[in-house]
């Protein structure tokens, strides 16, 4: 770790959040860090608050393969991405600099929009209508039309992501060591016209999963990257892969992937 000393905080600039901050910047130069002013010139980046800030950091920077990411909780508790709290920075930067942390590489999404604009996401992809009606998906496995979909949309999560969005929709926690894709549906309708497979299922990194939206007068569903919505309107396809970009992050030694599973929701 001695190589990495510029230091960039992500964290919001309200008032309550500046005053419980303010002593970290501080206390990093104390413990010879340089405060970086933007994360292009850092190769650390914390972000402090909860998850969602977390997801938000690792957005706004760019996904940047060339830099450790940590995450700084300010709840009562640790989170997925937090393997710290704001209380124990002095414990946080000992660990750092006596090597008592582990650096994970989480996978991430690549999604391209009607064969344009492209997409990454640490957590999740979401597809679902946006207005009260369901609407109708072509999916196809690499080459191969695997179901027509018909319901509220569609989550493809990462590993990671499993035990977020896909969670709350009964889908399965994935070890985060896996380089696969989850798709799970959201209130799919089965009848003698529609039939969809009717639970998760998980694709290899090897594989490519294309959504192709039916022009069935509700072309115009909501997508969204991890806790953000995509502005983009009108859609006729998606493909979504495993993206060669893997996010690296530190944690405790002590604070597997499934002991933060067993903090959460056990």
């Amino acid at each position: 770790m001695s190589d990495r000393s510029h230091l960039f905080f992500y964290h919001h600039n309200d008032a309550e959040t500046l005053k419980k901050v303010d002593p970290l910047y501080q206390m990093a130069e104390n413990y010879g860090f340089k405060i970086a002013e933007n994360p292009n010139s850092a190769n650390i980046i914390v972000s402090i608050g909860n998850d969602g800030t977390f997801l938000q950091a690792v957005r706004k920077t760019g996904f940047k393969e060339d830099c450790l990411y940590a995450g700084i909780s300010t709840t009562g508790s640790l989170n997925m991405y937090c393997d710290f709290h704001l209380d124990e920075i002095p414990q946080m930067i000992e660990a750092m600099q006596n090597e008592q942390i582990q650096v994970l590489r989480y996978p991430t999404i690549e999604a391209i929009i009607d064969d344009g604009a492209t997409f990454n996401c640490l957590n999740e992809f979401t597809i679902r209508s946006a207005i009260i009606k369901t609407f109708v998906l072509d999916v196809f496995i690499d080459q191969l039309h695997f179901e027509t979909f018909r319901g509220d949309g569609i989550i493809v999560s990462t590993p990671t992501g499993s035990t977020a969005y896909n969670k709350s929709v009964l889908g399965a926690i994935v070890d985060h060591a896996l380089p696969c894709l989850q798709v799970s549906e959201l209130a799919s309708l089965n009848n003698n016209s529609f039939r969809t497979l009717g639970s998760s299922f998980i694709l290899s990194g090897d594989h490519s999963l294309t959504l192709k939206v039916r022009q069935e007068g509700n072309d115009h569903p909501t997508m969204g990257m991890d806790n953000e919505a995509i502005s983009i309107r009108h859609v006729e396809k998606i493909e979504i892969k495993l993206s060669n970009k893997k996010i690296k992050t530190v944690k405790l030694k002590n604070n597997s992937f499934w002991e933060k599973v067993k903090r959460t929701f056990l």
